[in-house]
């Protein structure tokens, strides 16, 4: 599978003083692609709350912070499926910049309804994650 990737630069807003990516701005940049990710499979993640009353929330994160990001470099965000359960999504996400891994993670996602509890992926959701596009 090719991982879908999301490209991004660092501005001043996401560093520290010494000029280095805050530690938590990976994870607004790794939340950043998987909204992409989705959208460029053609899930309206809003249209998806309205119709089925479903969100996908994250369960839980294992980070490796590897190298640090620095003011004005530019990045990419990959982001590869790597298991679909009944309401569960896992995904691998690394952070580049340009052959370097920074960051990755392995992400799992539930799928939930609005009050809160565990949902089924739809079958027509589940056929869109699993498909040829990520």
């Amino acid at each position: 599978m090719t991982p879908h990737r999301f490209s991004l630069r660092v501005y001043y807003e996401d560093t520290d003083l010494a000029g280095i990516v805050y530690y938590a701005n990976y994870l607004k940049f790794i939340e950043r692609a998987r909204s992409e990710w989705v959208a460029s499979l053609g899930v309206d993640q809003m249209a998806l709350k309205a119709r089925e009353g479903i969100v996908f929330a994250v369960r839980r994160v294992e980070a490796d912070f590897l190298r640090p990001a620095r003011f004005g470099d530019d990045l990419v965000v990959e982001t590869l499926l790597h298991s679909l359960g009944g309401a569960r999504i896992l995904l691998d996400q690394s952070v580049l910049r340009g052959a370097e891994r920074l960051f990755q993670a392995s992400v799992t996602l539930v799928c939930l309804t609005d009050d809160g509890h565990a949902a089924r992926l739809p079958p027509d959701l589940r056929a869109r994650l699993s498909g040829p596009l990520h």
